[in-house]
């Protein structure tokens, strides 16, 4: 039996993928499913019921259009502007020379970024956004500490070491900012999903195709193109 037909709609790749990060992505699967995820890799669960499969797949193009900057999944394939956040620059971060430092204070939600009276502003920064983290990774620190002058984290290659001559991310920053939180904002709706899913019919592995060993490996599709994967 096969996700398509039980559905009785055509399910792409894109469609599937967006339903897989709907799951996937929220911090409630990884808390549902704690002791289970010490075994990778992660189990998808796959809804019968389409209307929820729908919903499911909703969201997840959501989380991917915010995630991907507006890149990807959007309506119009052209690429769209970050939704507009809380957070705004009251006082942009001096040009003059890059950052050595970022500080946040929590009472008065102010991010602070630089020095004394070269330190720009950005402001409301709710706590549940500066502390946002991915795998115990704190977001926006870490996004700050790789623009600092002296630069820290994970270098890939020497191309890491190539930047602008002056600090110039502000509204890359204040994008950043809003992105936390609406990906924040998406969350109780994402649990709640998760919880209906859970609750629902599920597919079995033995009931959808096995892929083969060409299939596993990655398509050499020319761009636009969509895979069909016959679910």
């Amino acid at each position: 039996m096969q996700v398509s037909d039980t559905h009785g709609v055509s399910v792409t790749a894109e469609r599937l993928f967006a339903y897989t990060y709907g799951i996937l992505a929220q911090p409630a699967y990884a808390e549902t499913f704690w002791d289970e995820l010490e075994l990778p890799p992660p189990r998808l669960p796959i809804t019968r019921n389409p209307s929820l499969f729908a919903r499911v797949a909703d969201l997840g193009t959501k989380l991917l259009r915010l995630h991907t900057f507006g890149e990807r999944f959007t309506e119009t394939g052209s690429g769209e502007s970050v939704p507009q956040g809380s957070a705004r620059c009251t006082k942009p971060v001096s040009s003059a020379e890059y950052p050595t430092d970022a500080d946040y204070d929590e009472e008065n939600q102010v991010l602070r970024v630089g020095e004394g009276e070269h330190a720009g502003r950005f402001e409301p920064v709710p706590p549940e956004v500066w502390e946002y983290s991915v795998s115990g990774m704190q977001v926006v620190k870490s996004w700050l500490d790789r623009r600092k002058a002296e630069a820290s984290g994970k270098r890939s290659s020497p191309l890491d070491d190539i930047r602008p001559e002056q600090w110039e991310f502000g509204e890359e920053l204040l994008e950043l900012l809003w992105v936390v939180e609406h990906t924040i904002a998406l969350e109780p709706e994402g649990a709640m999903l998760l919880e209906e899913v859970r609750a629902s019919s599920l597919f079995t592995a033995d009931e959808l195709p096995k892929p083969t060993e060409a299939e596993r490996k990655a398509p050499q599709n020319a761009p636009g193109e969509q895979i069909d994967l016959n679910l």
